[in-house]
């Protein structure tokens, strides 16, 4: 019996660089559909914070030929950051599922921590209360997951310190690490392997649950209840692409997901599969837009 011919590749839209661990999971993905879709290819379309991406999605055909990575930036935090956007993130986009979730995780450097005697997250807010014009804080730039993640922490918590943005994260983590700053908000899967090498110290994480990857670090909720700031990206395809379609990419990429290999792969990236049902996953992106609507507006942050 002759091999059902899959029809004419799927084109994945990463709006992102080549290489991070959005592109690394897109590509985990695309090859474990092969068998049910067919081949999937990535195309990665970066620049103006995933803007240029996301916006190719939301233009694309409606046939299931095109889809694309939803992230926090794109879906939750740029409708609020940027002036104007190619793209309304409420209305041209059509939810397929949830992919991934990765805590962020408050971390001083370990020679200053030990300097002003930080032990545990307890400790960090008194030394900011007892010093109200001391400390500082690092993240990728203004507007950044680090950024917002600082702000909520400051406000839950009634301390103040100073932001200081840099030109993306590595160059934040790199300026903790020399003590220019005095703490980071930074994705755990960045931050891990400084933790590990003992140079930097976790104080929290950001997550409702404690993660796995760090024992003994609680989440900020355990103080600061409801307190939840993951890094998240899903798929997502454009808005009126048919139903039908969307439930055969659904089941797909669940049951890639769901493979024992996929979660090996993404746990080596401190990455915890989320599924999600369309529906689910289109709720989720309304209440993260919900959510950085007031955290952005407190922030002050802006991009023209």
């Amino acid at each position: 019996m002759p091999a059902q011919d899959p029809g004419p590749p799927i084109r994945l839209i990463v709006p992102y660089a080549a290489g991070g661990p959005i592109d690394v999971t897109a590509r985990v993905l695309a090859e474990r559909v092969r068998d049910t879709l067919g081949t999937v290819l990535i195309d990665n379309k970066g620049g103006a914070g995933g803007n240029i991406g996301a916006d190719a999605i939301a233009r694309a055909a409606p046939d299931g030929l095109t889809i694309g990575i939803a992230a926090t930036a794109t879906h939750a935090v740029n409708p609020w950051l940027y002036a104007r956007l190619p793209y309304d993130a409420a209305k041209d986009f059509a939810g397929i599922t949830q992919l991934v979730r990765v805590p962020n995780v408050l971390v001083m450097n370990v020679a200053r921590a030990e300097q002003f005697g930080i032990h545990r997250l307890a400790d960090l807010v008194a030394y900011a209360k007892a010093h109200p014009a001391r400390l500082n804080y690092g993240s990728g730039g203004n507007g950044s997951a680090g950024h917002l993640a600082g702000e909520m922490f400051k406000q839950r918590a009634g301390i103040f310190a100073l932001h200081i943005p840099y030109r993306g994260a590595s160059p934040a983590q790199l300026a903790l690490l020399a003590g220019e700053v005095d703490f980071n908000i930074d994705n755990l899967a960045a931050a891990a392997p400084n933790i590990r090498a003992g140079k930097l110290k976790a104080l929290a994480v950001t997550s409702l649950e404690a993660s796995p990857a760090l024992p003994g670090v609680p989440p900020l909720a355990d103080t600061y209840a409801g307190f939840a700031i993951d890094t998240w990206w899903g798929l997502v395809a454009p808005a009126a692409t048919p139903r039908p379609v969307i439930d055969r990419l659904h089941q797909a990429f669940v049951a890639a997901l769901d493979a024992p290999q996929t979660r090996a792969r993404f746990a080596a990236l401190l990455a915890e599969p989320v599924a999600s049902t369309p529906r689910q996953f289109d709720s989720f992106m309304a209440s993260e837009r919900a959510k950085y609507r007031q955290l952005v507006q407190d922030s002050g942050a802006k991009v023209d």
